[in-house]
C-alpha cells in the first residue's frame, strides 16, 4: 500500500492528492512550509515548529483557520496510517486559490498539506569526518520580509544549493546584504573562534531555526556561552570549527570552506559535545 497524504481534512492516497492549477502556493509560491523529524512517533520540538509556523501565517495574513491541535492530531493520525516511527514530516501551506487579484483578503481558503515518510539519513561518515560548503555566488535579501519565514518562494535556496552539488561540496552558505554570514540553504551555522561559540543573529537575516533554537538553549549545560553576533567573512574562514544544524541533519561539522580547511581539518570538540548534548536531549524529550 502507497503513502497517505493529509490534504485539507482527508487522508488520501498519495497517488490521489492533488491540488487546484489555481492554488497561490504553485502560482506565485504564496505560503509557508514546515520540515519536521520524528523520533520513535514523537515528533521532536513539534510546538516549536507550530508556533514558528503560526507566527509566521500570522505575519503574512494567510486566514488559516485551522488550530494547532489539529495539526497535531492530524500529524499524529498520518504517521499510524503510514506505519511511521522514524519519520520526515512537512506541513506546507498556502494562501489557497487565486481569485483573480494579487491583493489579500478573508475570503482565501488556505490549503494545507501534510507529508510524512520514512526517514532517509545522512551518511554516518558525515558526521564522524565532516562536510565541505562554499560561499554562494547569490545572498540573502536583506531587504526581503521572507528572509525570516519559510516561505514556499525557495528558490534562492535551491540555486544556492544546486551550485554547492555543482562544486562537490555538501552545503552552500549564504551572506546577507551587508556582505556577512546569514545561514546555509538549508542551515543554521555556528562557529568556535578564540574558544568562543557564535551565531549569526536574526537580525542577520536568517530563518529562526529549531534546531539552532535548542543548541542556543543547551549551551548553559555544556558549559559555555554562545553570542549571537553578525559573521565576517574573514571570521568565517578563520573559525577554529564550523557546524551546520537543522532539524533532519541535527548537527553536521564542517572541515572545509571553499576548499580551505577548517581548523585541522576535523570535527572538532565543541561539536563533538554539542552532538551528544544534542542527542541526549532528544532522548529526555520522547
Amino acid at each position: 500500500m502507497g503513502a497517505y497524504i493529509y490534504l485539507n481534512g482527508d487522508f488520501v492516497p498519495e497517488e490521489h492528492a492533488k491540488i487546484s492549477v489555481l492554488d497561490r502556493g504553485f502560482l506565485y509560491g504564496d505560503g509557508l512550509f514546515e520540515t519536521m523529524r520524528a523520533y520513535s512517533g514523537h515528533v521532536f520540538m513539534l510546538n516549536d515548529h507550530l508556533s514558528r509556523l503560526y507566527d509566521s501565517i500570522s505575519e503574512l495574513g494567510i486566514p488559516l483557520k485551522k488550530d494547532k491541535e489539529s495539526l497535531k492530531t492530524a500529524i499524529d493520525r498520518l504517521m499510524e496510517i503510514n506505519s511511521l516511527s522514524d519519520a520526515y514530516i512537512r506541513i506546507t501551506v498556502s494562501r489557497g486559490n487565486h481569485s483573480g487579484t494579487l491583493t489579500f483578503n478573508d475570503d482565501f481558503d488556505p490549503t494545507v498539506v501534510i507529508m510524512a515518510k520514512a526517514l532517509s539519513l545522512y551518511p554516518l561518515e558525515y558526521y564522524v569526518h565532516g562536510v565541505s560548503v562554499i560561499i554562494a555566488e547569490n545572498r540573502q535579501n536583506s531587504f526581503s520580509p521572507l528572509s525570516v519565514h519559510k516561505s514556499l518562494s525557495y528558490f534562492n535556496n535551491i540555486l544556492a544549493k544546486e551550485e554547492a552539488r555543482a562544486k562537490g561540496a555538501f552545503e552552500a552558505i549564504l551572506l546577507n546584504s551587508e556582505g556577512e554570514i546569514a545561514e546555509g540553504a538549508t542551515s543554521s551555522i555556528f562557529i568556535v573562534k578564540s574558544k568562543k561559540v557564535f551565531t549569526p543573529p536574526v537580525s542577520s537575516h536568517i530563518l529562526p531555526g529549531i534546531t539552532r533554537k535548542a543548541v542556543l538553549d543547551m549551551a548553559p549545560q555544556l558549559g559555555f556561552e554562545i553570542t549571537e553576533k553578525g559573521i565576517t567573512k574573514e571570521t568565517f574562514f578563520t573559525s577554529g570549527e564550523v557546524f551546520l544544524t537543522n532539524s533532519i541533519m541535527e548537527v553536521l561539522p564542517v572541515i572545509a570552506i571553499n576548499g580551505q580547511r577548517v581548523g585541522d581539518g576535523s570535527p572538532g570538540p565543541v561539536y563533538k559535545r554539542v552532538i551528544d548534548q544534542y542527542r541526549n536531549l532528544v532522548k529526555r524529550l520522547l
